[in-house]
């Protein structure tokens, strides 16, 4: 189960510091088509979370006011949520309710 925290940790790391070069109108059109299919997918499988649609907002608004790196970044962020939304709904699927609820 450590291990899998460790790759998350390494992955969300890996995908929050490459926007690290100067990022484009492009690059943010990219990351929020990204995110929004991310997003979508989590939310057909039920389970968007909760401030992921809140980045993809603060991603608009930085990226109407220029600041593309941080846009990038908010929407690689919203769409690494998206990716773990989904990984959440596929391993909790057949979860059901503790035994002492019965």
């Amino acid at each position: 189960m450590k291990i899998k925290y460790t790759l998350i940790s390494i992955a969300a790391a890996v995908l929050l510091s490459s926007a690290v070069h100067a990022a484009s109108q492009a690059d943010y059109d990219k990351a929020v088509a990204a995110a929004q299919a991310s997003l979508k997918e989590a939310s057909a499988m039920g389970n968007e979370w909760r401030d992921s649609g809140k980045l993809l907002k603060k991603a608009a608004e930085a990226a109407k006011g220029g600041d593309f790196a941080k846009a990038v970044k908010l929407a690689q962020t919203a769409e690494f949520q998206g990716k773990m939304a989904q990984q959440q709904a596929t391993e909790q699927a057949n979860a059901g309710n503790p035994s002492y609820l019965y």
